[in-house]
């Protein structure tokens, strides 16, 4: 049974579009950005994060940092090696996987007066799918020719 054209298009709609429509680009801080003296927490509060969506971090080059951390060093304000470090002042960073993410700045002092980030990543959600296509219905004339076969044949008879 070959498929339709609609057919195939929907079926590939409904695979790749949720992925392309459903993640964002998410500015931390939003009009505030990357900075001492904001209360992060507050900020993310209200928010659900999702696999595909970018965290933006947005910051005067030289002023700040983002390094990803794990649980432990966000409560210590523990910061990692300088090479591991985001610094161009618009940081992207794709939410590739479920589960807590840890973001903290690492210029002296920033982390432990709150330029910190904790979120958690929900798994993708996909909306309902289509249910399939009918199967074509059995033609007496035999599969996939509707009957315009015998009417052409009826014609020319």
């Amino acid at each position: 049974m070959a498929l339709s054209p609609l057919t195939i298009l929907v079926v590939i709609a409904t695979i790749f579009l949720p992925s392309i429509a459903v993640a964002k680009d998410i500015v931390v801080g939003d009009d505030h950005g990357w900075t001492v003296g904001f209360d992060y927490s507050a900020w993310a509060a209200d928010k659900t994060f999702f696999v595909g969506d970018v965290l933006v971090f947005k910051y005067p080059v030289g002023e700040h940092n983002v390094f990803k951390v794990n649980g432990t060093a966000f409560q210590s304000c523990t910061v990692p090696p300088p090479s591991e470090a985001l610094t161009t002042g618009s940081d992207r960073i794709v939410l590739a996987i479920p589960g807590r993410k840890w973001y903290i700045c690492g210029f002296g002092g920033h982390c432990s007066a709150g330029q910190k980030l904790v979120i958690t990543v929900q798994p993708q959600t996909l909306p309902p799918t289509l249910p399939p296509a009918p199967a074509p219905s059995p033609s007496k004339d035999g599969p996939g020719f509707g009957g315009w076969v015998s009417k052409i044949l009826t014609i020319f008879h």
